[in-house]
């Protein structure tokens, strides 16, 4: 969920300002952080939940973290990006409920949404 908008902000032509630049400039236990604090708020995780999750983003902000400050052109880390978080979206639907998994997926096409806005 938070991790589509990071890799969109990131990634987007004004990502050198703003909440872009705030979080490109994040440690990737920063974002994990953060994106788990996101994920129990909306999700109401329960604490077992709540502990796979922050192992789970983890794992991805550090495989994140190299796309996130390459030099390759937007086109290409979006494309890795987006393949992290396929990867990413089948181990969360692991742990979430049914329920659960369809709010993180409509957050995170809100979010998608507003950073295409954004982007216009």
């Amino acid at each position: 969920m938070v991790s589509a908008l990071i890799v969109f902000t990131a990634f987007s032509a004004s990502a050198q300002n703003g909440i872009g630049q705030k979080l490109k400039d994040m440690t990737p236990q920063q974002r994990a952080d953060y994106q788990s604090g996101m994920m129990k708020t909306k999700l109401k995780l329960d604490t077992q939940q709540m502990m796979k999750v922050r192992a789970v983003n983890i794992k991805y902000a550090l495989k994140f973290q190299p796309i996130i400050k390459s030099d390759d052109s937007r086109f290409s880390k979006l494309r890795q990006a987006m393949k992290l978080q396929d990867q990413k979206d089948e181990e969360l639907k692991g742990i979430f409920t049914e329920a659960q998994f369809k709010q993180y997926k409509d957050f995170e096409s809100d979010m998608r949404k507003k950073m295409q806005d954004k982007m216009n």
